[in-house]
């Protein structure tokens, strides 16, 4: 991938930056611009859909055993929690789910029978989660409980979705409260 760049003319050079959309004008388009002018990704059939080509979902492995070694130096786990979330679930936390409500994806009959209940398709793992922490943790004694989850999450976006890009700013400052508790955690 990088010899392709390498041999670019300067003249090349300047057209490809004026095909993508400057970072400081629209983040998320430009990120998008970047991916797609890398062939990293291509858009699927299903609209607010992208596949990562074999390329960029390599980039993603790279940065995802980065973290995982990172989480593991604090003690964290891997864990995965189920895609479908029961309606019950979100009826117990309305104001959590309230701003996603008009986004979530409905799955409302299985094996052509209509469910009892209706299941969100994952767009958010809170709900799971603290309903089987609180079967997992009966007293302090069961803590900490240090988990990480990767997993896809859905939504319906009305508005134009954060990327990846922006969202790992959120990832750094996991990582740096991270440092910090284990920097504490030693001096104990």
């Amino acid at each position: 991938m990088g010899g392709r760049w390498s041999l670019m003319s300067k003249e090349n050079d300047k057209q490809f930056v004026t095909e993508i959309t400057p970072q400081g004008e629209d983040f998320s388009r430009w990120y998008i611009d970047v991916i797609k002018k890398a062939d990293l990704m291509d858009y699927a059939p299903v609209r607010g859909c992208i596949v990562f080509k074999p390329d960029g979902f390599e980039i993603w492995e790279h940065i995802k055993d980065e973290l995982d070694r990172r989480f593991r130096e604090t003690g964290h786990r891997n864990a995965y929690f189920p895609m479908f979330i029961p309606e019950s679930f979100f009826q117990k936390e309305k104001e959590h789910v309230e701003g996603f409500n008009p986004e979530l994806p409905w799955v409302t009959e299985a094996g052509g029978e209509k469910l009892e209940e209706r299941l969100a398709i994952r767009p958010t793992s809170e709900t799971i989660i603290g309903h089987m922490y609180s079967k997992w943790i009966q007293s302090y004694r069961d803590l900490p409980v240090l988990i990480n989850q990767w997993a896809n999450v859905v939504r319906w976006e009305k508005e134009r979705c954060l990327s990846f890009a922006q969202v790992s700013s959120c990832g750094r400052k996991v990582i740096q409260r991270m440092r910090r508790k284990k920097k504490h955690v030693k001096k104990r």
